[in-house]
């Protein structure tokens, strides 16, 4: 049987019950999102706020589609991120499927299918899984969505980061699936604060860049 992620897992109870994950309380668990973060040049920041006054400006008309969110918010992050460049790749749609147990009379296999829609990888490592919506919707119910394709992610020894934004607002998840699936989420960034909070979504992404290109150097030495 064969059913498509976003009709299946609707709630953040489903995708925990469904795969065994747990909302760590460990605050050691999720640190990449606050710790050792590099500084952003003034020309970063320019740019910045660049991005928050154009999607104030196209937000004020009214509702921004998500190829919109894309283009004016999710890109400019991805290029300051340096995640457009070697040795990172950016896989657009990226088709996921995942087996699971059906209880019925008799057990039967579900497949859950879906499709990422940006996924950054190295060397076929899952870096960072990006998940776009429009600003229609409550960023909340990205949550359950993003766990679900983060469970998708073949390689079981390191854990998977993923950013959800609709435009507005951003946030971070971290899921971890040695052991026990243990995964946690970072605080809600947004456009609302006159401090312009695309900086630390920034300093986060470089942060992540930076944390993995160390991890592989140093499984290369």
């Amino acid at each position: 049987m064969t059913t498509a992620i976003t009709k299946r897992i609707i709630t953040l109870s489903q995708a925990e019950e469904l795969f065994n994950l747990v909302r760590t309380a460990d605050p050691a668990f999720f640190t990449e999102w606050q710790e050792n973060l590099p500084d952003l040049t003034d020309a970063e920041k320019a740019v910045l706020d660049r991005v928050k006054a154009r999607y104030r400006y196209h937000r004020a008309k009214g509702n921004l589609a998500e190829g919109v969110v894309n283009l004016v918010v999710l890109a400019p992050f991805l290029e300051l991120a340096g995640f457009y460049d070697p040795p990172f790749e950016i896989k657009g749609e990226v088709p996921v499927e995942i087996s699971v147990s059906r209880a019925t009379r008799e057990d039967t296999e579900e497949i859950l299918r879906g499709r990422v829609d940006f996924l950054v990888v190295s060397q076929q490592l899952w870096v960072l899984l990006l998940e776009s919506k429009g600003t229609e919707i409550n960023l909340e119910l990205a949550i359950p969505q993003t766990l679900t394709y983060m469970m998708a992610n073949p390689e079981l020894s390191n854990p998977v980061f993923g950013m959800a934004t609709n435009g507005g607002s951003f946030f971070f998840i971290k899921c971890d699936r040695t052991g026990t699936p243990q995964y946690d989420i970072s605080r809600v960034f947004s456009h609302l604060p006159l401090q312009n909070e695309l900086y630390e979504v920034l300093r986060i992404l470089k942060g992540l860049r930076m944390s993995f290109v160390t991890v592989r150097n140093n499984s290369l030495n």
